[in-house]
């Protein structure tokens, strides 16, 4: 019990309480703490923070820092999500486009309004194709075009 009690102290050493989130002020990797604990492993601070004070990490699942803070280690500060769920919560590419919920052109997007390209990977405007496709099958839409493209010295394709 005395070991279990020595790399206690020695992680809330590490610690700076002056916020709401508990700043990491050792170690990093990629931003997030790294906690030595014997024999010879590196863990994750915030892994170590939340098994230490909350319970254990179920298999399969991954630690979210609900503050957005990457060196934080408060365990309120952290909930045990998918890899998915992370991710769209995130603000890389992913989550940031998962949370966009109107086209360029201000149209909601809706499961009647979306056509899936790509795998089920991007997503189009119904309504915005639909006018896309109409433009493109109207005779005056061509006119135009070969006119322009006359006006311009531009031979057509």
């Amino acid at each position: 019990m005395a070991a279990k009690r020595d790399v206690v102290e020695r992680f809330l050493e590490k610690i700076d309480f002056g916020t709401g989130c508990w700043e990491w002020m050792a170690a990093r990797r990629t931003g997030y703490g790294a906690f030595a604990v014997p024999p010879k492993r590196v863990l994750p601070a915030h892994r170590f923070a939340y098994e230490l004070m909350r319970g254990p990490i179920p298999d399969g699942l991954v630690i979210d820092h609900l503050c957005r803070n990457r060196g934080c280690v408060n365990p309120w500060h952290l909930e045990v999500v998918t890899n998915r769920v992370n991710i769209l919560r995130g603000t890389g590419w992913s989550g940031r486009h998962a949370r966009v919920t109107h086209c360029p052109k201000g149209h909601e997007y809706t499961e009647v309004n979306i056509i899936w390209r790509s795998g089920g990977r991007r997503r189009n405007c119904r309504t915005c194709e639909y006018a896309r496709t109409a433009r493109k099958n109207d005779a005056a839409y061509w006119r135009g075009y070969r006119a322009r493209r006359k006006v311009e010295g531009r031979p057509l394709p």
